[in-house]
Parts: structure tokens; C-alpha cells; sequence
């Protein structure tokens, strides 16, 4: 440049720039007719800048939806303030496929953008230009730590014998779901299940997870107490929700299970009562009321009732002991 000018030569390799820089640059008017198609989009979109030019965007690509595209393009015209978008939001604005040989995994790439103002030489805004940033890399790449993390909190939470909720990670979503219940009044269940001691070996008792597993809904959550018993923990549901729940268990295991004798089902339920001060009295009031494992068959499945006042607190046998232990002395 000279004298404050620009010469032929600057021009050639202004544009020689805008040509080959490894970013997409779109120029549309108010019309979002094109203006501006550079190398990096005859590239990827297979349209050279002699046919892109005063095309409209949504003729020439009509999966870019119009109305949401106006409402981030208008404000740039309107205020002359930049906008952009992210692919966490939106994965793409052309819908381009992905060549990078390290990222072949993508069928498509991943877009940022930024739209920013044009200022003529009477300072209105006539033009904006779209700016197209392939971030595929950086997308795989966050979304393969979010994949490597599941996996990392599967690991840590679920038994990989069984499928299940580890006992820790169980509890720790009953102490929660306990609070949100009394905090609500909304009706939550915990449901305890037992099979006959020495009825079980450890594939028959992979056999009960999956058929347990069966019947869960996807807000529910089961652990392994012991060689004999399950917890499942039943958000939003009373005590007819969870003996229906039982005893369909039940019937899936006789039918699904008919290979394995005596594999019998029996449960106590309890619903989070205001009494109810931790997760160790909820589940010691479903296990105080769990049957025999001889009881009658029509009394295999039995409900926790109600404390005879919301005041009461329930009590273990152990809280009682200890009681009974201080009162002598």
C-alpha cells in the first residue's frame, strides 16, 4: 500500500487471502441474497462462487432453517452487534461432510460461527458476513471425554455382576429421593425383595437382576443388599403402585425363572413417611414387614402402615435397644 491507498497489487492478494484462508466466509445482503462465496465453501459444498452468487441462502440450502437463522441474523442488521453460534447448540450451519482423515468418524462437520456486520461507506449496515469455523476436532473431542466420564461414573456406580445400582450410589439417591418426598408430600416407595436362602446361585441371581431390570421404570432404581435381598427404590409411586410393581416381579420370575426351583419372591414395602428421619428407617421399616419365607403364598407381599401420628418417628430395633440399654441405667 502506498499513500494510503489501496493498489491492484494489495487487492490480488486481499483477495488471494479471502480465497484460501481455511474458514468459511459467506457475505448475504438484506435479502440474504449472496455476495460473497469463498474457496473454503466451494470446497466443502461443491458450489462454485459463480453459482452461489445472488443466490438466496434458503433456495440454495433449504435444510438451514430460515426463521431461526433470521431471528440470530436480524439483530445484526438492526443493532450492528455481532452474533454467533456454537455446535453444542446447533452441530452445523451448512450441512458439509467431513473429510479430515484423524476425525473420519464424523459423517459431518462440526460448525461454529459468527455473523458480524458490514458497515457501508454511508455507516449503514446493507451486508453481514457469516463466518463458518470447522471445530470437528474440538467436537469429537469434548464428546469422547463426556463418553469416557459415563463410562468412568458407570464404573463407579453400577455392579458389573448384576447390572445394578451399587449399594453406596443407591443409597445416596434414596437420601435424596427421602428428602424430596418430605419436602413435597409426593408418594415414594421402597420396596424390599427377598428370595429363599440357598435357593440361589450366583447366575440365578443375575438371572433375578435381569428380570428385575425388565420391570423398571426408568426412574426407578434397584441395588443388591445381600446374597438374598434387593432394594428398589420407586420415586412417585404410593404403596398400590409398588405391590402391583412386586408382584409383577413375582410372576415374571416364576414364569421366566420355572428351570430354577423354589425361586419365590417375597417383599415388604415402606413409603417415606414425614417420621422417617435418614434412609436406614425407611428401609428398616420395609425389612420389619417383609414375610416369612414360609408365609402364606397370598401374603408374600406386605405394606409398612402408617406411623398413628406424621410426629412419630420411626424407630430400628436397634434405636430401640439402645433406648431400652440408657433407660436401665
Amino acid at each position: 500500500m502506498s499513500n494510503g491507498n489501496i493498489e491492484m497489487g494489495d487487492i490480488h492478494w486481499l483477495m488471494d487471502i479471502l480465497q484460501n484462508i481455511d474458514v468459511g466466509l459467506v457475505v448475504l445482503d438484506q435479502q440474504y441474497k449472496i455476495r460473497l462465496w469463498n474457496g473454503f465453501m466451494e470446497s466443502h459444498s461443491g458450489i462454485s462462487p459463480q453459482l452461489a452468487k445472488d443466490k438466496n441462502l434458503f433456495s440454495l440450502f433449504p435444510d438451514i432453517p430460515e426463521q431461526w437463522f433470521r431471528q440470530k441474523a436480524e439483530p445484526v442488521f438492526q443493532l450492528k452487534t455481532r452474533t454467533f453460534t456454537i455446535w453444542e447448540q446447533r452441530p452445523y450451519l451448512f450441512h458439509f461432510k467431513n473429510y479430515r482423515p484423524i476425525t473420519g468418524r464424523a459423517t459431518f462437520m462440526y460448525q461454529n460461527t459468527s455473523i458480524i456486520p458490514l458497515e457501508s461507506v454511508n455507516r449503514s449496515i446493507d451486508h453481514i458476513c457469516v463466518i463458518i469455523y470447522d471445530v470437528t476436532d474440538t467436537a469429537l473431542g469434548n464428546e469422547e471425554s463426556h463418553r469416557l466420564r459415563a463410562e468412568l461414573t458407570k464404573l463407579t456406580r453400577i455392579d458389573p455382576d448384576t447390572g445394578l445400582l451399587k449399594h453406596d450410589a443407591w443409597n445416596n439417591e434414596a437420601e435424596r429421593e427421602l428428602s424430596r418426598s418430605q419436602r413435597t408430600g409426593t408418594p415414594s416407595c421402597i420396596a424390599l425383595l427377598r428370595h429363599p436362602a440357598g435357593t440361589t446361585t450366583p447366575q440365578q441371581r443375575q438371572d433375578i437382576a435381569q428380570v428385575l431390570t425388565k420391570t423398571l421404570r426408568q426412574t426407578d432404581l434397584a441395588t443388591r443388599i445381600d446374597d438374598q435381598h434387593l432394594a428398589v427404590l420407586l420415586p412417585a409411586s404410593d404403596e398400590g403402585d409398588v405391590r402391583f410393581f412386586a408382584e409383577r416381579v413375582r410372576k415374571m420370575l416364576a414364569r421366566q425363572m420355572s428351570n430354577h426351583s423354589s425361586v419365590n419372591l417375597h417383599a415388604g414395602i415402606a413409603r417415606a413417611w414425614p417420621g422417617f428421619a435418614t434412609v436406614t428407617h425407611w428401609f428398616d421399616a420395609a425389612k420389619s414387614v417383609i414375610p416369612a419365607e414360609h408365609s402364606d403364598p397370598d401374603h408374600v407381599i406386605q405394606v409398612y402402615e402408617k406411623p398413628s401420628t406424621e410426629s412419630r418417628v420411626y424407630c430400628s430395633p436397634l434405636d430401640i435397644a439402645v433406648m431400652m440399654a440408657v433407660t436401665n441405667e
